[in-house]
């Protein structure tokens, strides 16, 4: 196992779409799209991986898009370093922080 995977398995501290400063486009990227990115902070320059969101295993409901506040958990699966892995990350949409950490996937 790759050793950048081997760390992601613990949890980290990330930032979720750091690029997306809207809102709205944000709540589009998670629901219409259902694609984002989460960046793992602690990495030397730090590891962005584009997520497909599992909608069904990821918990939005306690977040006001109006307001843009709450915490939502997103879960979601990517490749890494040839490594098929799922990313589950809390996140506070309001600072768009939080923690994260990947599972392997066979």
């Amino acid at each position: 196992m790759d050793s950048l995977v081997k760390r992601l398995l613990k949890k980290q501290p990330v930032k979720f779409e750091s690029k997306t400063e809207n809102i709205e486009e944000l709540k589009n990227r998670l629901i219409e799209t259902k694609f984002v990115f989460v960046t793992f902070t602690e990495t030397c320059g730090g590891t962005e991986l584009a997520i497909n969101v599992d909608l069904d295993s990821s918990e939005i409901k306690n977040a006001d898009f109006e307001k843009g506040v709450g915490i939502i958990n997103i879960v979601g699966t990517c490749t890494l370093d040839y490594q098929k892995v799922r990313c589950i990350a809390e996140v506070d949409i309001a600072t768009k922080d939080g923690v994260g950490y990947l599972e392997l996937l066979n």
